[in-house]
């Protein structure tokens, strides 16, 4: 089984990043992971509004992403929102197939109170329309920096037993949802 993370975001030495690693350590347990970052997302081949068009590094990057049995997004909330390069991502995929009827899992952090809620049920409405099945545990990170250390997880322990239930519960509904 593959699951695929996606730091969603294309700011270098991001929280969605470092949470997206540890996310990868804890679900390497039960899967075969891979980290993608939209640091890496072919944006200047994009460039001026190139939908419909056969852009190579586009299709290799969407191709390598969707080539897993689940995905989690780790998703920061900037101004109020995803950032628009996920919205970018996101419209270049191939339509109406990239997610439908595949489980999806979603993390939110942020450096405020309400841990990226916003944004992450603002994406979920995205997948909701390409028929993503929503892993019905989500996470939502407040105060990211003060709360979250990359090599053990949140600080607080309620917390984390939540994000590591998140973790270690996605790999089954993966599985359960595969087998139909």
């Amino acid at each position: 089984m593959r699951i695929h993370i996606l730091s969603a975001t294309d700011r270098p030495g991001s929280n969605a990043k470092k949470v997206s690693r540890y996310a990868s350590e804890v679900l390497k347990e039960d899967a075969a992971v891979s980290v993608f970052s939209l640091e890496d997302y072919p944006l200047e081949d994009v460039k001026g509004g190139k939908y419909g068009q056969e852009i190579d590094s586009v299709n290799s990057f969407n191709q390598a992403f969707l080539e897993a049995d689940g995905y989690l997004f780790v998703i920061p909330e900037y101004n109020g929102g995803f950032p628009g390069i996920l919205k970018l991502f996101y419209d270049y995929l191939p339509f109406p197939q990239s997610f439908s009827h595949k489980p999806v899992s979603l993390i939110g952090e942020a450096a405020g109170n309400f841990g990226a809620l916003r944004s992450v049920e603002q994406f979920e409405q995205l997948l909701k329309y390409r028929k993503a099945y929503i892993y019905p545990e989500r996470m939502f990170i407040q105060r990211v920096n003060d709360n979250f250390d990359m090599n053990s997880g949140l600080k607080n322990e309620s917390l984390q037993k939540l994000l590591l239930g998140q973790l270690r519960g996605f790999p089954g509904f993966v599985r359960k949802l595969n087998q139909n």
